[in-house]
């Protein structure tokens, strides 16, 4: 981690190394894409804000116009969010009935909190602590549209019953849905398929829920692939989506975004070189990464990341091919030769998944690639993360 001040760095060229640097230029860029398109389809855009967990980088995504709702994966970034003045925050993590204390902590402070639940359960808990606290916890129903992880199926029989139940007191919001498989879309009919499937989830659940005399308030879908792909929400009242923010290069080998667009990357520094095995040899590990190794399930392996020099250019052929704790290895590829990288010189690695390399950092030193840029770019500013990772 950088133990240079922020307020003393000047330069990419002076942080101590291994850092996160967050490319504002690219991030504006990103956010505009995603919100010009959920304008064109007629829903609300609820970003999730797990990837950056930044009040800096949330405030991009408003304009500084009253905070825009946002989704969380942790009560911790929901009351950091709170007290940085956001209101309608979807707890997008299936509760446990152990954390509804503090979720009805924040409904008192004015928060519009809703939580996620999948079972009778876990609606029989929220009814309770409901009661309990004599205010309404607004709850919604998790459809599982592709298998990926948890939810009801949008025809399972207990999704009616953990309706009435949550409604019954007074919290039933809606239904929400994630095509978590979205992620190993691979081309853009597939995203699109996917887009469509999520859609159709979602609101099949949400009509088999209006048929029973249930309310349905909220149909939310997203993923960041399908979100870039949806051609038609039609029922759909929301749209979720977090990585788009900053983008990845899984992001780039599904062709949801270019190379250019990755907002995200890391400054390591050359510490030697391994010429019998062909490595250079860098002080940024998996603990500067993260462990993810998404793209190794695409048809181009990046390896734990690309490498550019300081301004930003990709080096030809030289990937992050190995990693211990606070070793980086690169290597050249496809009969690239191996660069002259003298012990010393500074470069960045383009992250595979955006939120596990954001989540090593405490922050991010800003760049604005959109000005003049030397050989190393100036830092315009440091922006810490909140707590709750």
């Amino acid at each position: 981690m950088s133990t240079t001040s922020p307020a003393t760095a000047r330069t990419l060229a002076d942080p101590d190394t291994p850092f996160a640097v967050v490319d504002v230029h690219r991030t504006l860029r990103n956010i505009a894409r995603l919100r010009d398109r959920a304008d064109r389809l007629g829903v609300t855009l609820r970003p999730h804000v797990k990837t950056a967990k930044s009040l800096d980088v949330a405030a991009l995504l408003h304009e500084g116009t009253p905070p825009c709702p946002v989704t969380v994966s942790t009560l911790a970034e929901a009351e950091a969010f709170a007290d940085g003045g956001y209101t309608d925050i979807t707890y997008a993590v299936g509760i446990a009935p152990q954390k509804l204390p503090r979720v009805i902590a924040l409904l008192r402070r004015g928060v519009r909190l809703r939580v996620l639940l999948d079972s009778v359960e876990q609606a029989v808990s929220v009814a309770e602590a409901a009661h309990g606290a004599g205010l309404p916890l607004p709850a919604q129903i998790e459809i599982d549209c592709d298998g990926h992880r948890g939810g009801l199926e949008p025809d399972a029989p207990r999704l009616t019953e953990i309706g009435r139940v949550l409604h019954e007191a007074g919290c039933l919001d809606g239904v929400l849905t994630h095509a978590g498989e979205s992620y190993f879309a691979h081309t853009a009919d597939d995203q699109l398929l996917a887009a469509r499937n999520e859609r159709d989830a979602a609101v099949t659940a949400a009509e088999r829920l209006r048929t029973a005399g249930l309310p349905v308030h909220t149909v939310s879908v997203g993923s960041t692939p399908t979100a870039h792909a949806a051609e038609d929400l039609t029922g759909v009242t929301e749209l979720r989506a977090g990585n788009y923010v900053f983008f990845d290069l899984v992001m780039a080998g599904l062709g949801v975004c270019g190379l250019d667009d990755l907002a995200l990357s890391v400054v390591v520094t050359v510490i030697g070189h391994r010429p019998e095995h062909g490595w250079v040899l860098t002080d940024g590990g998996w603990m500067a990464m993260s462990r993810d190794r998404g793209t190794a399930a695409q048809p181009q392996d990046q390896g734990y990341g690309l490498v550019t020099d300081l301004d930003g250019t990709l080096v030809p052929g030289l990937v992050m091919t190995a990693a211990s704790q606070e070793h980086g290895t690169l290597t050249a590829r496809d009969g690239a030769r191996l660069p002259d990288l003298p012990v010393g010189t500074r470069l960045r690695v383009l992250p595979n998944h955006a939120c596990a390399t954001a989540a090593q950092h405490h922050g991010y030193h800003v760049i604005d690639s959109g000005r003049t840029a030397g050989s190393a770019p100036a830092i315009q500013a440091y922006w810490p993360r909140v707590t709750g990772w």
